[in-house]
């Protein structure tokens, strides 16, 4: 999916049964997160500014100066997955498939009733099963390739953790798609879906992000000088770097007429989306790039720059995200630009499953009128100069939301969501 695809392609249609261009809104939401499992944990969680930081057990850490992250120990496969083998599924894949489980649960669907529908699954990742390939390695070094665990092997391709969420479910009408775009992700696997309702090629989508913990990612950005010693403090001016998490955020996007003629609950409609990448550095942020796709997210949403409400920002902690971020934040916002909050102080930067997560809270703090805070703060730094709703939720009433997340190598992807409303009747519009 290019990024010319996903800023243009939303107002398209295609011919044929179910063509668009549809109304598209969530209603569904499955949360594995460190601050709760399930919407209505990861709500109080939000709503608490409830931190997931805690010592890293999931991996050895001996030899690192520090080694907190935001890790979930909390979680049982077996509660969510059923018709898969758990021990078969890596633990991102698990991640993958409860969220979905959870997702479909709240949406109020019925599998069955989906099975022969057309349908897209969507998952983005940063890191697939590496947590699975770091074990191997370190067989492969002690023992040789021939001591690998075959069981350990089979779990590694990264396509299972969409096609996992296909075949749990049962859906027999459904293209399953990894989208492998590092940190943003879970914003990209959203637009994919959003596409295919909208358009009209799909009736539903299952879609988000899911990553697991592993001594890969985390060794690199303690190489690279960016994990925080105990806590993350995006936009504060003594931040140290961002703290490591897991986690997977699954949200079911439908048609508007098939939400309202089965009476769903709708959590806020997908207004548009944009995409682009730079390629301007393997791991430097370039401001104007990032400003250019909050504009094509505006532009493909048709939304104007004092509609927006809430900005979900990528928000991990570094100098370098921060202070670029929040300078194309003003770049595109001007001077006083919305509220900027960045719930990875929260939760850790759970890679390909952060945007997803952050898209998740962005649809909840619009249902239950509120704006989560970013804790962890004492001083904003001048550089950035956001408002980031320090240490406290406040209430707010949001009408849109934008949703940001960056990735390495220039991947850039903004979602907006907006308070659903049902259109007025041409007599309220005169």
């Amino acid at each position: 999916m290019s990024a010319a695809h996903g800023a243009g392609s939303a107002g398209s249609t295609v011919s044929g049964p179910g063509a668009g261009p549809h109304r598209v809104v969530l209603t569904g939401l499955g949360v594995v997160s460190s601050i709760g499992l399930g919407v209505k944990e990861f709500l109080q969680g939000l709503r608490e500014g409830r931190s997931g930081a805690r010592p890293i057990s999931v991996f050895d850490t001996e030899g690192f100066a520090h080694a907190n992250g935001c890790e979930i120990t909390d979680f049982d496969p077996h509660e969510w997955i059923r018709t898969l083998d758990p021990e078969h599924l890596g633990r991102a894949t698990q991640f993958s498939v409860a969220a979905a489980r959870m997702a479909l649960n709240d949406a109020g669907l019925d599998a069955a009733a989906l099975r022969d529908r057309r349908g897209l699954v969507s998952v983005g990742t940063t890191d697939g099963e590496s947590y699975d390939l770091d074990q191997l390695v370190a067989t492969e070094l002690e023992e040789g390739p021939e001591r690998f665990d075959p069981l350990a092997a089979r779990r590694v391709p990264a396509a299972r953790l969409s096609v996992a969420v296909a075949q749990e479910l049962e859906l027999a009408d459904v293209e399953a798609v990894t989208v492998p775009t590092a940190c943003a992700a879970g914003n990209y696997a959203i637009g994919y879906g959003f596409d295919a309702v909208r358009s009209g090629e799909a009736e539903y989508a299952f879609c988000g992000g899911a990553d697991a913990m592993c001594r890969k990612t985390f060794t690199g950005f303690y190489r690279l000088g960016t994990i925080a010693p105990d806590r993350c403090q995006p936009f504060d001016v003594d931040r140290k770097g961002i703290l490591t998490g897991e986690g997977a955020g699954v949200l079911v996007l439908e048609r508007l007429e098939s939400a309202l003629e089965r009476g769903a609950h709708i959590y806020a409609e997908v207004l548009g989306y944009g995409l682009n990448c730079d390629a301007h550095h393997q791991v430097a942020p370039n401001q104007a790039s990032v400003a250019r796709c909050m504009e094509l997210a505006l532009d493909n949403a048709g939304v104007s720059r004092e509609q927006v409400d809430l900005i979900s920002a990528h928000g991990t902690g570094t100098k370098a995200n921060d202070i670029t971020e929040a300078g194309a934040i003003r770049q595109v916002f001007g001077d006083r630009p919305p509220r900027t909050v960045s719930m990875k102080s929260m939760l850790g930067h759970s890679m390909g499953a952060a945007s997803a997560l952050a898209a998740i809270g962005c649809a909840l703090a619009i249902d239950n009128r509120f704006v989560p805070p970013t804790i962890n703060h004492q001083n904003t730094d001048p550089d950035c100069d956001v408002d980031c709703v320090p240490n406290k939720a406040v209430e707010a009433d949001l009408r849109v939301v934008q949703n940001n997340g960056l990735a390495f190598g220039g991947n850039n992807a903004a979602v907006l969501l907006g308070l659903y409303e049902p259109e007025r009747a041409p007599e309220e519009e005169a």
